[in-house]
C-alpha cells in the first residue's frame, strides 16, 4: 500500500524539478522530501530516483508511478468535494492565500460575514505573493489563492485551476501632502518607495516610469504597503498606491492604471460549499469596498 502523502511528492518531483522547488512549495526542507521519497522506493520495492549531477531525475518506474499517483489524487480530491457538496451547509475550513493589502482590508471583513452566515466554517489564511500562492495552490497547500495582475504582466494560469475575477482596482499616484502630482514625468527626480523589482507590481510600476522617459530614483525597497503609505505621508518618498487600502477616505491621485483581483481554486474543489461560502463572501465585501463589479 502506498502512503498518499509520498505519492503527492512524488508527483509534484515530476512538476516542479527539483528537491528543492518541493521544499519550497509544500514548506518542507530538502533533506525531509528526500527522506520521504526513500520510504516510498521501499514501498514501491524499485528505484525511484537516479542522480544527474547535483540534481535528480525520475526513473521509468517512477514515472509509471507518477500517472497512477495523478489520477488517484484526483479521484480522492472529487470524492472529498462531492461528499462536502453534498451536505447543506459550509464547515469544515478553508485555507486561503492571500496578497498583503487583501489581508489587510478585505480578511477583516470577510471573516465578519462568514461568522453570522458561516458560522461552522472556519478560515485560516496565510499572506504570500500571488505566483507563490497559485504554486501553493496546485500542491495542495491551501484551498484558495486570493490573488492580483497588473495590466500588461499577467500570471500563468496553472492547469487544473479555476478562475473567477473579482473586480478590477485603481491604482493612484501618491504623494506627500503639498507636493505636484499632476503627472509621474514631473516626479522623476522624486525619491520613490517601490515594491522590489523582481515582484509583478514592481515590474509594473518601473515600466509605467520608463514609459514616461525616466528611470525611477527608488530609495526604498519594500513589499509592506503600510511602509509605502507612511513614507508618502511622512513627505519622504512618493509611491503608486491601490484604492483598496482607504478606507476612512476617499482615494486622490492621478488614476495610472487598474490592477485585477481574481480568485483560484483547484477544479473540482470549487464546488466545494465552504469555498463557494468564501468566494461569495469576497465578491460581497470586495464590492463594499472598491465598488468595482469584475467586468
Amino acid at each position: 500500500m502506498f502512503d498518499l502523502h509520498r505519492l503527492r511528492l512524488l508527483k509534484e518531483l515530476h512538476t516542479r524539478g527539483t528537491l528543492a522547488a518541493v521544499a519550497t512549495a509544500l514548506g518542507y526542507s530538502s533533506s525531509a522530501v528526500s527522506q520521504q521519497l526513500a520510504l516510498l522506493e521501499k514501498e514501491a520495492g524499485a528505484p525511484l530516483l537516479e542522480r544527474v549531477g547535483r540534481g535528480v531525475r525520475l526513473t521509468p518506474q517512477a514515472l509509471i508511478l507518477v500517472g497512477h499517483a495523478e489520477a488517484v489524487l484526483d479521484r480522492l480530491e472529487q470524492a472529498e468535494a462531492e461528499i462536502e457538496a453534498s451536505l447543506t451547509t459550509a464547515g469544515g475550513v478553508v485555507r486561503v492565500a492571500a496578497f498583503q493589502t487583501a489581508m489587510l482590508t478585505l480578511m477583516p471583513p470577510l471573516l465578519d460575514l462568514l461568522a453570522q452566515h458561516a458560522p461552522g466554517l472556519r478560515l485560516d489564511a496565510v499572506q504570500l505573493e500571488p505566483d507563490v500562492a497559485l504554486s501553493v495552490l496546485t500542491a495542495g497547500g491551501c484551498d484558495l489563492v486570493l490573488a492580483e495582475e497588473y495590466p500588461g504582466h499577467p500570471l500563468p494560469r496553472p492547469a487544473g485551476t479555476d478562475r473567477v475575477d473579482l473586480g478590477v482596482d485603481a491604482m493612484r499616484l501618491a504623494v506627500p501632502r503639498g507636493s505636484p502630482g499632476r503627472s509621474l514625468a514631473r516626479l522623476a527626480d522624486r525619491r520613490w518607495i517601490l515594491e522590489p523589482a523582481d515582484t509583478e507590481s514592481g515590474r509594473w510600476a518601473r515600466a509605467l516610469c520608463r514609459e514616461q522617459g525616466f528611470e525611477p530614483d527608488v530609495a526604498f525597497h519594500s513589499t509592506d504597503i503600510v511602509a509605502h503609505i507612511r513614507m508618502v505621508e511622512t513627505g519622504h518618498a512618493v509611491a503608486i498606491l491601490p484604492d483598496l487600502v482607504w478606507a476612512d477616505r476617499p482615494p486622490s491621485g492621478l488614476e495610472l492604471g487598474h490592477r485585477r483581483i481574481y480568485t483560484c481554486a483547484r477544479e473540482g474543489t470549487q464546488r466545494r460549499p465552504g469555498v463557494v461560502a468564501v468566494r461569495d463572501g469576497l465578491r460581497e465585501v470586495y464590492s463594499k469596498r472598491v465598488g468595482s463589479p469584475a467586468p
